[in-house]
């Protein structure tokens, strides 16, 4: 078994902390997986019991809509952007009837602006038009949306509606998943499935 060296620099009058390569995930055997991911679990509860999403919602049309708008975005920059933009938009018509150019210029700083607001405006009207303009509560549903993939549903499912259905797989947890041991697979569907065996 190989140590990591540690090495310690000095830098500003601090001293910090650098590893000399990176930690590699350690083998644990089929039979130990499931005590381990339990572990895994227990740890995690007790040093963060409050947990939460970080998105600012108060309804499920308005978590869907700030996670839609999370992607290759910051939480805390969401933030930023969805008051003015629930207050402007408050419902799926209002967002199904959104001027294009207004509300690009609302979420610009988010990124991927035009993508981003043809997946909003056409969520407005998928949810007007097939679902009374409410968010759906089951993954079959939410994946039909625009805009929508298995990891939104998931944080959908899992936030507004209280239901566990699946894993949210982002780059954190698959990076973690390897390094803890409890997948190999690098495909985020695939991550999740080793995942939700173990759950």
């Amino acid at each position: 078994m190989k140590r990591t060296v540690v090495k310690l620099k000095k830098g500003d009058g601090l001293l910090v902390r650098r590893e000399a390569r990176p930690r590699r995930a350690r083998r644990i055997g089929k039979g130990q997986l499931k005590a381990h991911a339990l572990e895994v679990f227990s740890r995690l509860k007790h040093t963060h019991p409050d947990a939460h999403c970080e998105l600012d919602h108060e309804t499920p049309l308005q978590l869907l809509v700030a996670t839609i708008l999370s992607a290759q975005c910051t939480d805390k920059r969401v933030n930023m952007v969805t008051p003015l933009l629930f207050r402007t938009f408050p419902t799926a018509a209002a967002l199904a009837n959104a001027p294009k150019d207004k509300l690009e210029e609302m979420i610009k700083s988010t990124g991927f602006f035009r993508n981003k607001t043809k997946s909003l405006i056409g969520l407005g009207k998928a949810l007007v038009e097939r679902h009374d303009g409410e968010v759906p509560d089951s993954m079959d549903a939410l994946v039909k949306l625009p805009g929508v993939g298995r990891k939104t549903a998931n944080v959908i499912l899992g936030n507004a509606f209280r239901k566990n259905e699946g894993v949210v797989v982002d780059t954190h947890v698959g990076r973690l998943s390897a390094r803890l041991g409890l997948s190999k697979q690098t495909d985020p569907v695939k991550i999740e499935e080793d995942l939700m065996l173990l759950f």
